[in-house]
């Protein structure tokens, strides 16, 4: 299947795609490759757009700041990479959980529900080329967490009363994993500038 149709597919009938996702043949490396890697292009470029072209306005010191194209370009590739990455390892941790919560599932599986659960960030993320629109990113998360919790079943065949708390330490996991590489990304890139 298509990015796009994908894409489309899981946001606007995820219940029906979960069940699709879970019997298609795949790698990790192609779901990486043809899925992931293209809408996390699009989030990191968008954020460099953001940040080191439009900039963010500053009320309080009458100006705007923006990071320097440099280190908005070390970011948004450092972004992409540690993006990538965090997929991967989020995928290792759900799948090394799966026993716990009574459910089954290889790397593949456990990729498939992280990257197409993943999707509505990375949409929502063309937001960040308006920095003050950023915030809404938060809830396309959220919508991600619901899709993360209706793929659980179909995907890592996880009993109906295990699927919250599965979801609940999945979410964590994911968040910390993410602010951790948040704050990588934000240390090799540097700070921004006031106009």
């Amino acid at each position: 299947m298509d990015l796009k149709t994908r894409a489309t597919n899981i946001l606007t009938k995820p219940a029906a795609e979960w069940p699709v996702i879970a019997v298609e043949a795949t790698t990790p490396m192609d779901l990486i490759t043809s899925y992931a890697a293209p809408l996390s292009a699009v989030a990191a470029v968008s954020a460099f757009i953001g940040l080191s072209i439009v900039g963010m306005s500053v009320p309080l010191i009458g100006g705007t700041f923006r990071t320097p194209i440099v280190s908005g370009l070390t970011s948004a590739v450092v972004r992409f990479v540690l993006g990538l990455v965090g997929l991967y390892v989020s995928a290792i941790i759900i799948e090394k959980l799966a026993p716990t919560f009574q459910s089954k599932g290889d790397t593949t599986q456990a990729m498939k529900l992280v990257v197409f659960a993943s999707t509505p960030i990375w949409v929502a993320s063309v937001l960040q080329i308006i920095p003050a629109l950023g915030i809404l990113v938060l809830l396309a998360a959220l919508y991600a967490v619901y899709l993360f919790y209706l793929g659980l079943t179909p995907v890592m065949q996880t009993p109906g009363d295990k699927v919250i708390p599965y979801m609940v330490v999945a979410a964590i996991v994911i968040f910390v994993l993410n602010l951790c590489f948040g704050f990588i990304a934000a240390a090799i890139a540097g700070a921004g500038t006031y106009i």
